[in-house]
């Protein structure tokens, strides 16, 4: 089946809650092509090499976590941003973008997508950070903090990028704030986590969880962005019987 551009877009925005977010760019369609939708690819970032095999699978429309016009990027279209954007714009193909909409999405979201692969039970928003960008969660059993960062790396299919041991306690409630979310350590220990995780990792994140007594475990930001998106597209074919296909540019963010 096909869908109209404009449909889409309307859908999107829709399922995502876009218009609820101040954001760091534009939601939505970032990039308009041809009218009419049969083939999406989807995928965490509009990188060349997205586009590139978006455009060897004749996909209409990419659908991404990262797209473009961040605030404060320089504004001029040269170099690396007028070479994806000729690819696009001859290509005919449009670009749709959801960034913190999808990292906050209590059912596709990639917080939420991570902690239901982690296997986490009861989950619910922090109440001491905006609305869903930490999520809570809890683990079933008696699960020690070594086998928790297997179950993790397991989740995300690669090695942690630092784990930072908070105590001698075990994993019960965990707080997920992916990508670059580490800056909510605090709001995870108000909300009574005994373990945080984030993509990436900051230098004064390290103190913090030592002092705060919360273990804390970076595990990408590339890594802990995948499944919302892909979660996104799936719901796309399944709803709209659209062709949908996930690509992962692999990254070691």
């Amino acid at each position: 089946m096909s869908i109209q551009r404009d449909a889409l877009h309307k859908l999107l925005n829709q399922w995502t809650d876009a218009g609820q977010f101040q954001d760091y760019c534009p939601n939505g369609l970032q990039v308009e092509g041809r009218s009419h939708i049969q083939k999406i690819v989807t995928g965490v970032t509009a990188s060349q090499a997205l586009i590139d095999q978006a455009l060897a699978r004749n996909a209409d429309a990419i659908l991404v976590h990262h797209g473009y016009f961040w605030k404060g990027e320089s504004a001029p279209v040269t170099g690396m941003k007028k070479h994806r954007l000729q690819a696009l714009l001859g290509a005919d193909v449009s670009l749709f973008a959801y960034h913190l909409p999808l990292d906050c999405h209590p059912d596709f979201g990639n917080n939420a997508e991570l902690a239901r692969r982690l296997g986490l039970t009861d989950l619910s928003p922090a109440e001491q950070a905006p609305t869903g960008i930490l999520m809570l969660g809890d683990v079933t059993g008696e699960v020690t903090l070594n086998a928790f960062v297997e179950q993790l790396e397991s989740a995300v299919e690669r090695s942690l990028i630092a784990q930072v041991d908070g105590g001698e306690h075990a994993v019960k409630r965990v707080a997920i704030c992916t990508g670059g979310g580490q800056g909510f350590i605090e709001a995870a220990v108000e909300a009574g986590a005994d373990t945080f995780i984030s993509g990436e990792i900051s230098e004064q994140t390290v103190h913090v969880a030592r002092e705060r007594g919360i273990h804390y475990l970076a595990a990408g930001h590339h890594a802990t962005e995948r499944y919302g998106v892909k979660a996104l597209g799936e719901k796309l074919a399944r709803e709209a019987n659209l062709d949908v296909e996930f690509i992962d540019i692999d990254s070691p963010a």
